[in-house]
């Protein structure tokens, strides 16, 4: 959407949904977009005004921008303050009507300025410009979000796992069987594939896994999934988290990323005379990636919840390397199952959290890819096995860079390469970052992980 007057047929369009929805049971749309600090905010609106919405847009404070996930609020020369207003646009392709919240449906939304063109802060805009960025060069991308989140059983601020199971175990499936399977059951009513659902590692903790799409419903998709967990956990009496560290000290929480490159229905990373099937673009693609981790770090890896997740020798990515199906390394070359191989290749992103906006995270390794396609990059050669056995000299020699785990660190890597955002986005990083470290300042790692423990 590029304008706050949209055609014809999107209102009659929009009509039409406002009159088929309280047939459905609805009577509210929520309206969500995702902060600078990974929050999902939200307005909504009667079904009845859905059609108003579409048409003149609903109004939203740029200052959000600038919000910490405590809502505290920060400002720079550049931006922040009350003044000024947005518009938000729903998506009526992406409109779902949401299993686990009767009576609501829900749109994404992108976020316009008064005059009707893509605010610059609007990170699900920008991540549909670098799509478009990848069209025009013949390629397009499929993407996935894996989910990981525990669940709890207690109100406190402690966190009470609500299943005593092992990791992996069919003990904890059986623990959390209604859960599960009503997850399952919402995800197909609302037309979200998922590929499995099952018990992870750490304490009470679940992945689910939802089958790859285009890079914004993708980043859509991890918003909906989300928002649908909640609100099932809720209806069993659970707390759920995707904080990337629920437990100082323990196996976090991951949001990893899945990405695969294709040109003419072909998918580059299964169909080429490279390593492991990669054509060159893939290569490149995956080395551009690669070489942009550390800098990425401030928009993958944004909260101090981030750096207690990224341990080494807990599958968080925490080295800038490649791998084949090495799940220590930042990224991952998955070459799966003999026979399907030539579709279901792909890289996996390891290090990125669900404190991160999806929008964002595609954005930003969807330009890094490009950039290396354009450059004609090829990867280092590869790690097998854990990178943390190598010593610090080795881990240089083989061109292995831990990826920054220390906030100073990340805005860094990042102020060295924030030209890909442009100034007042990559301003607004900067801020809300060095706004979370302010207020962790001190604290030990067992306060941070509680004062992000149930915000994310």
């Amino acid at each position: 959407m590029t304008s706050a007057s949209p055609a014809p047929d999107d209102r009659a369009r929009a009509q039409q949904i406002a009159h088929e929805l309280p047939s459905l049971g609805v009577h509210g749309v929520a309206l969500t977009y995702v902060d600078t600090a990974g929050i999902t905010r939200v307005k909504a609106v009667p079904v009845s005004a859905l059609g108003s919405a579409v048409r003149w847009g609903v109004g939203m404070s740029p200052v959000f921008d600038l919000f910490l996930a405590d809502d505290s609020i920060v400002g720079t020369d550049k931006q922040g303050g009350p003044d000024g207003d947005l518009r938000l646009y729903p998506d009526l392709d992406q409109l779902t009507v949401l299993a686990a919240q009767p009576g609501w449906a829900w749109a994404p939304v992108d976020r316009l300025t008064q005059e009707g063109v893509p605010h610059v802060n609007c990170s699900r805009s920008l991540l549909r410009r670098v799509v478009d960025e990848a069209a025009g060069r013949g390629l397009s991308i499929r993407a996935a979000v894996e989910i990981e989140f525990v669940l709890d059983r207690g109100d406190g601020p402690s966190f009470e796992p609500a299943c005593s199971g092992p990791a992996y175990g069919m003990t904890r499936l059986v623990e959390q069987s209604e859960f599960c399977a009503e997850v399952l059951a919402a995800m197909a009513a609302q037309g979200v594939d998922v590929d499995q659902v099952h018990p992870e590692y750490a304490p009470g903790q679940f992945e689910i896994s939802v089958g790859a799409t285009d890079p914004v419903a993708a980043a859509d998709r991890s918003v909906l999934v989300r928002q649908t967990l909640r609100a099932l956990a809720r209806k069993y009496g659970l707390r759920i988290s995707f904080s990337p560290s629920v437990l100082a000290g323990g196996v976090g929480n991951g949001g990893h990323v899945h990405l695969s490159l294709w040109r003419g229905g072909a998918n580059l990373h299964g169909t080429g005379d490279r390593r492991y099937g990669m054509t060159p673009d893939a290569e490149a693609f995956a080395a551009g990636i690669l070489e942009a981790l550390p800098a990425l770090a401030a928009v993958n890896t944004p909260s101090p919840a981030s750096f207690l997740r990224l341990q080494p020798s807990h599958w968080a990515g925490v080295y800038a390397c490649w791998g084949h199906e090495t799940r220590e390394a930042a990224l991952r070359v998955v070459t799966g199952t003999t026979g399907v191989r030539e579709r279901a290749s792909n890289l996996e992103v390891k290090c990125v959290d669900l404190a991160a906006n999806p929008y964002l995270v595609f954005a930003g390794l969807l330009s890094a890819g490009l950039d290396g396609v354009d450059r004609g990059l090829e990867l280092p050669e590869e790690v097998t096995g854990d990178p943390s056995r190598f010593s610090a000299s080795e881990l240089a020699s083989r061109g292995i860079t831990p990826l920054p785990t220390t906030m100073d660190a990340s805005l860094a890597a990042f102020t060295a390469d924030a030209k890909r955002w442009g100034d007042l986005l990559a301003d607004a990083i900067v801020a809300v970052r060095r706004g979370e470290e302010a207020r962790m300042e001190g604290r030990s790692p067992d306060e941070v992980a509680e004062a992000y423990r149930w915000v994310y």
